[in-house]
């Protein structure tokens, strides 16, 4: 019986040209763009420079700045309420202003203080900017005194090199990180929203009925939803994994087979919140809505753009009901670092977890009449 049922399943989903399209041509689309995009390293920050010391020191930190790559210098003052008004007009994020005899209080031993303001409309933009550019003049510093012998003549202070050692990204590459969790965020969507649609498109055409009159148990049936959507998502994983691969040169340092049995497990977790949705649901637009309503929430607080541990405490506790945020753990440890099953226990239970509850509930909340 089972089987003939998930012959039914795939016939079906044979007769819509669409999905299957869909799902390819968007697993595609979005591990190529959006690893791009979804991108919080802040550049093209436009500058406004104002410069009383005239000088060619002042000259070479003016050039220096935008050769970072972080800024371009849009704007060049000669006030400071002249650049002002390039923030308010949108010409410039970020004003640095080199105070008169800038040259000559640096190499006599004095402190010269260069004055950074940012525009904080945008927090984010204004603190990295303002960093960056703190960075950029620290650097400058070192070079000129280094230039000049200043630190030799400092016997009395020990000299000391700070040489950063990045672990599991050298490179400090934001793809990488973003890689796996945009993997488990398209699963998501593939895997919640198909099942989210199934049911209840068979209760708008009516072939549900036909199925409540045959002696078909409900978890056979609910079995049935199941299996094809953990083939059309091990499919979509399998293209992602490819793509991550040939496309970023990206490899997962641990165990593939350890990434693939936890996707194995939240793709049940996904699809039981979809069927679940659309067991409650009388029209696929409203189950549409509803599995939309909660992809979003599950997306924005499990981790995938902006870090747990930033949260506020309530919503860190909010985020331990969120099967997603598990996974994307899972995939950029095995990715990035590495680890085994047993250092992922603890989210190898919670999704175990997630995935009887989701579809037990799928089972008692489907309503059967012989």
């Amino acid at each position: 019986m089972l089987k003939y049922l998930i012959e039914k399943e795939f016939k079906q989903l044979r007769r819509n040209p669409f999905i299957p399209k869909m799902i390819v041509i968007m697993s595609v689309v979005m591990m190529l763009v959006m690893p791009w995009a979804a991108n919080q390293e802040i550049k093209g920050i436009k500058l406004s420079v104002i410069d009383h010391d005239h000088s060619p020191v002042s000259q070479r930190l003016i050039e220096k700045v935008p050769s970072s790559g972080y800024f371009k210098l849009t704007d060049y003052s000669p006030t400071n309420e002249q650049a002002l008004k390039s923030i308010e007009s949108g010409k410039a994020d970020v004003i640095m202003e080199i105070p008169a005899r800038f040259e000559r209080d640096l190499f006599t031993g004095n402190s010269p203080s260069v004055m950074i303001s940012a525009n904080a409309v945008n927090g984010m933009k204004a603190g990295l900017g303002s960093q960056y550019l703190s960075g950029i003049l620290g650097d400058y510093s070192s070079d000129l005194q280094n230039e000049s012998g200043a630190l030799a003549a400092q016997t009395t202070i020990p000299r000391f090199k700070v040489v950063p050692e990045y672990r599991f990204n050298p490179h400090l590459d934001y793809k990488i990180y973003m890689i796996p969790a945009l993997m488990v965020m398209l699963l998501t969507m593939i895997s919640g929203f198909l099942p989210a649609i199934n049911i209840v498109g068979e209760k708008e055409k009516g072939t549900i009925e036909q199925i409540n009159v045959t002696p078909v148990s409900k978890s056979m049936f609910i079995l049935a939803k199941l299996i094809p959507n953990w083939v059309i998502g091990l499919t979509v994983f399998t293209i992602c994994l490819c793509i991550a691969a040939w496309g970023y040169g990206l490899y997962p340092v641990g165990n593939p087979f350890v990434i693939y049995l936890f996707a194995l497990i939240y793709i049940l977790v996904v699809s039981g919140i979809g069927l679940v949705i659309s067991n409650y649901s009388d029209t696929m637009q409203q189950a549409m809505f509803v599995m939309w309503f909660f992809v979003m929430i599950l997306i924005l607080m499990s981790g995938l753009f902006t870090p747990i541990a930033s949260m506020p405490g309530w919503a860190q506790g909010i985020t331990l009901f969120n099967p997603l945020r598990y996974f994307i753990e899972v995939m950029r440890q095995v990715y990035l670092k590495g680890s085994g099953f047993f250092d992922l226990l603890p989210n190898f239970f919670a999704l175990c977890g997630f995935a009887l509850l989701f579809n037990l509930w799928t089972i008692l909340s489907y309503k059967k009449s012989n």
